[in-house]
């Protein structure tokens, strides 16, 4: 039964993390954290297992929804390469600052910051993207790269929902920003799970079928079903229209944000 959760889950956080190049790890974080509470695990360690599990799984939506987005001709290969020297030290770095926040902390850290993203998103929905506009040198962006590598390792998202805001105000069209996002979030994947299970396996974390803060199984079953659904996603978005895709990609941050808040209020 397990195993069929976890399939399930791969199957609805691929597509996501196809269509909105987020990792799929809005939706991967909420249902990892009722699944681990419901199985019994500790509630002081349930969010990071969480968070580092859903990093782990970003590495393979990643490479899946990246190859699809590549096809389409929506990757900046020269702004991925100025970010990731930055997303790869500031997710590790970001994955041992989350080892020291309480489950609580970091529930209402993400919900309130999902929300805050959804709201600027929303907000942007309509307006025209003044392609005029360049973005900053190298050095501004690698600095930008470490602040988005930080906060994505916290929030256990793969980088999204900053790469993609990031790189839309700057000019690039939504279908480039999502293709580019999609690229930006292996780095972060692979450096942030590995921080997770290294400062997991420090605090000696005692869960079953687990390494530091990363659930094997939950692992598997994931990136099993999210590969192939994260190419379904990435074909959807050039799909659409970018306004409706800015809200639709708004409304999931939404409700995300909101399920974390309500959590820690009632």
């Amino acid at each position: 039964m397990e195993l069929i959760i976890f399939l399930a889950i791969g199957a609805l956080a691929g597509f996501a993390a196809g269509l909105f190049g987020v990792g799929g790890g809005t939706i991967i974080v909420p249902i990892l954290y009722i699944i681990f509470t419901q199985m019994g695990y500790d509630p002081d360690v349930v969010m990071h297992l969480a968070l580092g599990t859903s990093l782990a799984t970003i590495i393979v939506t990643s490479i899946s929804s990246l190859m699809a987005h590549h096809k389409n001709a929506a990757v900046i290969w020269p702004v991925v390469k100025n970010l990731v020297p930055g997303l790869v030290t500031g997710a590790f770095l970001g994955a041992g600052i989350a080892g020291l926040l309480s489950g609580a902390h970091l529930q209402l850290i993400i919900g309130v910051f999902m929300i805050w993203v959804a709201y600027k998103m929303f907000a942007g929905a309509k307006k025209v993207v003044d392609q005029r506009k360049v973005l900053p040198s190298t050095p501004k962006q690698v600095l930008a790269g470490t602040g988005i590598g930080v906060a994505s390792a916290i929030f256990g998202i793969g980088g999204g929902s900053l790469t993609v805001p990031y790189l839309n105000h700057y000019g690039v069209v939504m279908q480039k920003a999502v293709g580019t996002s999609a690229a930006c979030g292996l780095p972060i994947a692979i450096a942030g799970a590995l921080g997770f299970m290294f400062f997991g396996m420090q605090e000696q974390v005692h869960v079953p079928n687990s390494i530091g803060f990363v659930h094997v199984y939950a692992f598997l079953g994931i990136s099993i079903m999210s590969f192939f659904t994260a190419k379904l996603g990435a074909n959807a978005a050039h799909a659409l229209s970018p306004v409706v895709l800015k809200k639709c990609f708004a409304l999931l941050l939404s409700v995300v944000g909101c399920f974390f808040i309500a959590k820690i209020l009632f």
